[in-house]
């Protein structure tokens, strides 16, 4: 086959275009930090960075919803630690109503302060998350405790008594409410039962008939705030479990896009010297002209 100068400067064209086009993508891979930059670079490689990014982006959402369950159950058991604090300093002035020292007057005066209390634990069943009421069921734009009706428990609408989940991993809910409606009730009819004895001035010792009933509500709320804490140790240990798999799905999708960058500096420093050599060979091939030939 006959080789002719136009064969040759064709093909020393092409491999320039090519040595062009390798360096470029070295260049933009050390620029970018990544592997690929279009999916017809390594389609493979684009395939499988999708799916890692998915698994990312999966396990991203479910810590915001760890973060709203913590937000949920923290607030749930501070407020029914308040509660249980409220029953302790009513259980302290039952002792003293319920003493034999205690006047008229000493009685009216802690009735004054119960009543104060009642209105204290009212307010804290309707604790609200933003605002949304974290006692009331799925019926979270409703109030637990309405001044005029009492509690919605009188209503018998079962939404008030319906469990709220969030999700926290694939496949796993977790309840982030609770429905303690029917104690807070019990509770006020105490603060009303110890209000009309008191005020009928009954003895003492018949008085101190309620200490049982308010220990008896405190070993419900304790109960109560048992629960939380076992839903907030299962929370904790998701939110392990979702950072470890945080890491492991970076380190992934890293390992899957990320550049190496002393390779791909070292290739690149390679290419340019093939480059150089191929340019200088050329200018060797393409110099000579026919009027070279016929001085």
């Amino acid at each position: 086959m006959r080789v002719t100068q136009s064969m040759l400067s064709g093909n020393m064209l092409r491999n320039l275009s090519n040595s062009y086009s390798k360096l470029g993508k070295l260049q933009e891979q050390i620029n970018t930090g990544k592997k690929v930059t279009r999916p017809s670079d390594d389609p493979v490689t684009a395939m499988k960075g999708i799916s890692y990014r998915t698994e990312l982006n999966n396990v991203e959402q479910f810590s915001r919803n760890i973060g709203e369950a913590y937000n949920w159950l923290d607030t749930t058991d501070d407020t029914l630690d308040k509660i249980g604090s409220t029953l302790q300093r009513v259980n302290e002035l039952m002792v003293q109503a319920s003493n034999g020292t205690s006047t008229p007057e000493d009685r009216k005066k802690i009735n004054s302060e119960l009543q104060q209390l009642r209105e204290h634990v009212q307010n804290l069943a309707n604790s609200k998350i933003g605002d949304r009421y974290i006692f009331s069921g799925t019926k979270t734009q409703t109030a637990p405790f309405d001044k005029d009706t009492g509690y919605v428990t009188n209503l018998t609408d079962p939404s008030f008594e319906k469990t709220i989940d969030i999700e926290v991993f694939d496949g796993i809910n977790l309840q982030v409410n609770t429905t303690p409606i029917k104690i807070f009730e019990e509770i006020d009819q105490m603060f009303e039962k110890i209000s009309i004895d008191i005020d009928l001035e009954i003895p003492g010792s018949e008085l101190s008939a309620h200490l049982s009933t308010i220990d008896t509500n405190m070993n419900k709320l304790l109960t109560t705030r048992a629960d939380i804490g076992a839903r907030q140790n299962r929370v904790e240990l998701m939110d392990s479990r979702l950072q470890s798999q945080e890491i492991i799905a970076t380190k992934r999708m890293s390992d899957n896009e990320d550049v190496d960058y002393e390779k791909a500096i070292v290739e690149m420093t390679t290419q340019e010297s093939i480059h150089r050599a191929a340019l200088s060979v050329g200018a060797q091939i393409i110099q000579p002209t026919l009027m070279d030939f016929l001085r």
